[in-house]
């Protein structure tokens, strides 16, 4: 019996031109997504913010409706690409487009963060910056498409249009559950309570997260080496 062909994993597998340096640039942003995925999770898993949770689940939510556009749209891709599946509309140009607005209207509608005696919180221009520099990469990874012939241009300012809808749509969904106080009663479940899920970083920086438990740890530890010295010299 013969050995069965081999086959390739699609989710990371990238056709590229070796000898042009852009072609390999925008095959690593082809793995934006993927990449991502994993960041959604770790920072679910070490922050237990509601917030992140939320929008991963926005995220998947536009995931599932590309996968329904393309069958129901089915456009083939380019006839250069020999990629597998319908392109219409690009799932890349749609994930980048959801998460970099996302962030962005996070950052400057919802994201509110108080100055701590430890921490200054980012300016309202820095999370501006921040802002325009999330969506200038969600625009390059919906080039790398077209350049890499994986889409049309039609097919990825499609899949833009439905990423940013999807974003706003979601954005506005959690701002109502907010407002009529679900959240607030997610939070107060058992299940919520047990994997102790919470709602802070709307109102404090990440990086300011558990400093303070951190600096008061490090002054008791100088404290009580400082009072071990004293009773040495003694």
């Amino acid at each position: 019996m013969d050995d069965p062909a081999l086959a390739s994993l699609s989710l990371t597998h990238v056709h590229y031109n070796p000898n042009d340096p852009i072609s390999y640039l925008c095959a690593w942003l082809a793995l934006v997504p993927q990449g991502l995925c994993v960041v959604y999770v770790t920072l679910i898993w070490s922050t237990r913010e509601i917030e992140i949770l939320l929008m991963f689940a926005g995220q998947m939510g536009c995931e599932a409706l590309n996968f329904l556009l393309k069958r129901w749209i089915k456009e083939e891709r380019p006839r250069q690409m020999n990629g597998k599946g319908y392109g219409m509309p690009s799932s890349h140009a749609q994930y980048a487009t959801f998460f970099s607005l996302s962030l962005s209207l996070f950052l400057l509608f919802r994201h509110t963060p108080h100055p701590t005696t430890t921490h200054t919180p980012t300016t309202r221009a820095e999370r501006i910056l921040l802002s325009i520099l999330a969506l200038c990469g969600a625009g390059a990874v919906a080039a790398s498409r077209i350049y890499l012939n994986y889409h049309t241009p039609r097919q990825v300012l499609v899949g833009c249009l439905a990423g940013a809808v999807s974003a706003i749509l979601w954005f506005a969904f959690v701002e109502i559950l907010r407002r009529t106080g679900w959240i607030a009663w997610g939070l107060d479940t058992q299940l919520a309570r047990m994997l102790r899920m919470r709602d802070l970083v709307v109102g404090e920086d990440l990086v300011d997260a558990g400093w303070v438990r951190w600096e008061e740890r490090r002054r008791r530890k100088r404290d009580v080496r400082g009072d071990e010295v004293g009773r040495k010299g003694r």
